[in-house]
């Protein structure tokens, strides 16, 4: 619940303070922010399923946005990062996807 709630302070702080991002960082925001939801929905399945571990999460949130803008930087530095950042995007989708099934599954029970 702790993690719900920061992520709608830090959109209402993002909303109302309208941050710029560096140039250079611009390509790999997206990425981030969609390897940050998974683990925020990662972590909302696990609270829900009774197994949520802190310190898991904050370890997964981290780790999933490093990765994930570390396989894009790859990518750009081998010309391919266009087709890496869809790979990112589809898989972190499907886990996205998948989670908020299993989500609905345990709230609906449907």
């Amino acid at each position: 619940m702790i993690a719900a709630l920061g992520l709608l302070i830090g959109i209402i702080l993002g909303l109302v303070f309208s941050p710029d991002v560096p140039a250079g960082l611009e390509p790999y925001l997206p990425i981030a922010v969609v390897a940050a939801l998974d683990a925020v929905f990662g972590g909302l399945r696990a609270y829900l399923d009774g197994i949520f571990d802190d310190k898991v999460f904050v370890v997964s949130f981290v780790s999933n946005v490093v990765i994930a803008a570390a396989i894009v930087y790859l990518g750009d530095q081998l010309g391919v990062g266009g087709q890496l950042s869809t790979g990112v995007i589809v898989v972190l989708g499907i886990r996205i996807f998948s989670n908020v099934a299993a989500i609905r599954r345990h709230l609906f029970h449907a």
